[in-house]
């Protein structure tokens, strides 16, 4: 659906996008995250046919970028961070405007459609500027997929809903992605969204830096560890847990961090031998890593 051979991007002497090489699957909900100022945004506008690159080369929906944006246009739904609604008009008119733009031939059928899908059909007739920012955000997810596009780029698309309007828009996506196959490139900032909406996420700064599941990026950076909780401190718990498979032992104070290679099967062991030594084992469980863990550990916390 989506793939990039060194794409770049220069503002005068500034590259915003460096050689990226990416590659999105049919159906994927593919997460691509970094810092303010990485590049996505710059990314998303060439991968969509809004800006050219400056070299390099991609494919979109079976598109050249670049010669075919006319064209490319018309097959990806786009959401900007900032989306621009027409305040004086009502939801409905809005969407019938860029419904008609864009060729839609049901035009009422859809707007119903997606308006109803984000609990707004019965607002449908209120002019967007008295909306709530999260409502006027739901207005141009709507917006972004009235021709139905195979292909669709989301930039920040929970960014001012409260809870509940922020679990309808990512089930929203899942659905899309799930039932009806299709593509979802996310941009986003909440890593918790990200980490369980995609199947697949790319950290980046100007380039590509990591890509692969959150699983594998875990596996990547972390090795596995167990956290073990004793009843009381064990003074010599780093010659009790001197076993072949273990890899290092943290002592802090009656807790124990030990790094293994197979949690799983070797947590049993552990819990025999510090039980053997004396210790009362309160709680065995495995330290997880989350997706923050991973994005911090890679783009470093830096922000712009």
């Amino acid at each position: 659906m989506l793939c990039t051979q060194d794409l770049t991007r220069t503002f005068k002497n500034m590259t915003a996008v460096q050689k990226l090489n990416l590659s999105v699957a049919q159906g994927e909900v593919f997460g691509f995250l970094g810092p303010n100022g990485a590049g996505k945004t710059t990314t998303v506008r060439m991968l969509a046919g809004l800006i050219q690159p400056s070299s390099g080369s991609a494919q979109v929906a079976g598109l050249s970028v670049g010669s075919d944006n006319a064209t490319l246009r018309h097959r990806v739904g786009v959401l900007t961070e900032s989306p621009g609604l027409y305040d004086k008009l009502s939801a409905y008119h809005n969407l019938e405007f860029y419904a008609k733009l864009q060729g839609v031939e049901d035009v009422s059928g859809q707007i119903e459609k997606h308006l109803s899908l984000l609990r707004l059909w019965d607002r449908r007739h209120e002019p967007v500027g008295k909306f709530s920012k999260g409502m006027r955000q739901k207005v141009a997810i709507a917006r972004a997929l009235l021709h139905e596009p195979r292909l669709l780029f989301l930039d920040e698309p929970t960014s001012g809903l409260d809870p509940e309007s922020a679990r309808t828009v990512r089930a929203y996506i899942a659905e899309l992605s799930q039932s009806e196959g299709r593509t979802v490139f996310l941009c986003t900032h909440n890593l918790v969204e990200a980490e369980a909406l995609c199947q697949r996420i790319g950290l980046m700064k100007q380039t590509l830096v990591r890509v692969g599941t959150p699983d594998e990026l875990k596996r990547e950076l972390y090795e596995p560890q167990t956290l073990i909780e004793l009843a009381e401190a064990l003074p010599d718990a780093e010659a009790a847990l001197d076993l072949p498979f273990v890899t290092g032992v943290e002592v802090q104070g009656n807790r124990l961090l030990v790094s293994l290679d197979d949690p799983p099967t070797q947590n049993p062991v552990l819990v025999q031998r510090l039980v053997e030594r004396g210790a009362g084992v309160r709680t065995v469980r495995e330290q997880e890593r989350s997706l923050e863990d991973v994005y911090l550990n890679v783009v470093g916390g830096e922000d712009g």
